[in-house]
């Protein structure tokens, strides 16, 4: 016991450390394709495959900018930026899933909505914020897609 507690500084610092771990992970289990599925699903609100595809391109977006995480499952996952569930929740909708797995693959293997552009950012349709530094460049699947100035 004595020696445990020894060590708990050391534990204690690498803990951090490893967070950033797959193992250590929340969604671990998830492959990168489950990821970008369950959030076309419930981000677009089942809708239609434009609507999956510019979400999938906002994912994509970040995972291209160092602010953001390095997996696209890490991405998905940070805490308030996508919809509360969307790693864990169950998707009951079978063509809604087929839908969101084909736009799922066609956005990993490149394919990106032009009209998303640079955008990181989205909300539900129908709200419009006053911002300064908001620039909507889309409204595609139940959301407004913008870009920050």
């Amino acid at each position: 016991m004595a020696s445990l507690l020894r060590l708990l500084p050391a534990i204690l610092v690498l803990i951090p450390a490893l967070a950033g771990c797959a193992i250590f992970s929340p969604f671990a289990h998830l492959s990168p394709r489950e990821c970008m599925i369950r959030v076309m699903y419930f981000e677009s609100n089942r809708s239609s495959e434009e609507g999956m595809l510019a979400v999938g391109t906002v994912v994509m977006n970040r995972l291209a900018d160092p602010k953001y995480p390095k997996s696209i499952c890490a991405v998905i996952g940070q805490k308030n930026q996508f919809a509360d569930g969307v790693l864990w929740k169950p998707m009951k909708e079978k063509s809604s899933m087929a839908r969101a797995a084909m736009v799922a693959d066609a956005v990993l293997a490149g394919r990106r909505h032009p009209g998303v552009r640079y955008a990181k950012h989205f909300h539900t349709a129908g709200l419009r914020f006053p911002y300064n530094n908001m620039y909507y460049v889309l409204e595609a699947g139940g959301n407004e897609f913008y870009e920050k100035l």
